[in-house]
């Protein structure tokens, strides 16, 4: 190992990546997880708005698409890295600590668009719309998440001099023991790495900007942006990949996410290519099956119970928190 003194130019890696307030542990990653993911739900809505759609549309969708990705991207994750919870020393238990760290954007995009279908479907919005309107913000909440793996001294790369690399900490818990996730520093550098996390966090933001320019010189929809979001992060995150030598499942000696990255981009750039030219029209996007008021679905729910025949009270229109009512409860499949 070598220590910190004897280092003179490289970029230092967090001490720490948990603090402890009382019993209740802070997570950097799960709190820039979270940032992430209120920046892509208010951000998307704005631009929904801005498109001509109804406001508080893209948090309703939200509801579905968040938890859903979540779980997506962590079965992506252990489905690709499954020896570290089910081989030799491993305990599937750990498959469950997703505070831990590992979520497999593929996997959260793909189960995060299928609950955003299920979430139009209740609303009766086209998804590939939605799509557009939410892809910068999803880019930059994946942006905002890689700073959390920056806290967990995770996604880097191969060793290297460059003056840019990053200082890896051997890091122990309160009992003097290796804990490089939730341990703090000691000020011994295990070892300089690329910090791929911080290349794919530029790029991304780099992309974020090209979607933004691209979607307001061109006025394309009809899923067409999305398309090019996916495209775009596939050819950062291909570049990432093969500076990376952690842990990592192969196929034919080569890892398992550059097979994925050249997959969805060619899928991607296909959809592009195929899909309507131009945007859809504001009235397009209103929602055919709109908000039913909480007021109103009480009194109902009253009413219904007490075999009273007294109308609900007139409760205005409904907040951006509500995500379905009735109807919308219907068309859900």
């Amino acid at each position: 190992m070598t220590s910190t003194a004897d280092i003179l130019a490289y970029i230092p890696s967090p001490p720490q990546g948990v603090w402890s307030i009382g019993p209740i542990p802070l997570r950097a990653y799960a709190l820039f997880i979270i940032v992430g993911i209120v920046v892509a739900a208010v951000w998307g809505d704005r631009r929904w708005v801005a498109r001509g759609g109804e406001k508080g549309t893209v948090l309703d969708i939200a509801i579905w698409a968040v938890p859903f990705g979540l779980i997506g991207g962590r079965l992506y994750h252990v489905a690709t890295d499954w020896s570290t919870y089910f081989g030799e020393g491993g305990n599937p238990v750990d498959a469950l600590k997703i505070w831990q760290g590992g979520l497999g954007i593929w996997g959260a995009v793909l189960f995060g668009g299928i609950g955003a279908w299920i979430g139009c479907r209740q609303r009766g919005v086209p998804l590939p719309a939605l799509g557009d309107a939410v892809a910068p913000g999803i880019l930059l909440a994946q942006a905002i998440g890689r700073i959390g793996n920056y806290f967990n001294q995770e996604l880097y790369g191969r060793e290297t001099t460059v003056p840019w690399g990053l200082e890896i900490f051997e890091r122990v818990n309160a009992d003097g023991r290796l804990d490089q996730l939730a341990g703090t520093s000691t000020g011994v550098v295990e070892k300089v790495v690329h910090p791929t996390f911080l290349y794919e966090l530029v790029w991304n933001l780099l992309i974020v900007v090209l979607l933004v320019w691209v979607d307001r010189r061109y006025r394309i929809g009809h899923g067409r942006l999305f398309a090019l979001y996916v495209a775009g992060y596939c050819m950062g995150r291909l570049f990432v990949e093969l500076l990376r030598d952690d842990y990592a499942t192969h196929i034919a000696g080569i890892r398992i996410n550059v097979f994925t990255s050249i997959i969805v981009f060619i899928g991607a750039v296909i959809y592009f290519l195929a899909a309507k030219k131009g945007r859809e029209a504001p009235e397009e996007l209103q929602p055919k099956h709109p908000r039913e008021p909480v007021a109103t679905a009480v009194a109902a729910t009253g009413s219904s119970a007490t075999g009273g025949s007294e109308g609900a009270p007139d409760a205005g229109p409904a907040g951006p928190a509500e995500s379905g009512g009735t109807e919308a409860g219907k068309t859900d499949s």
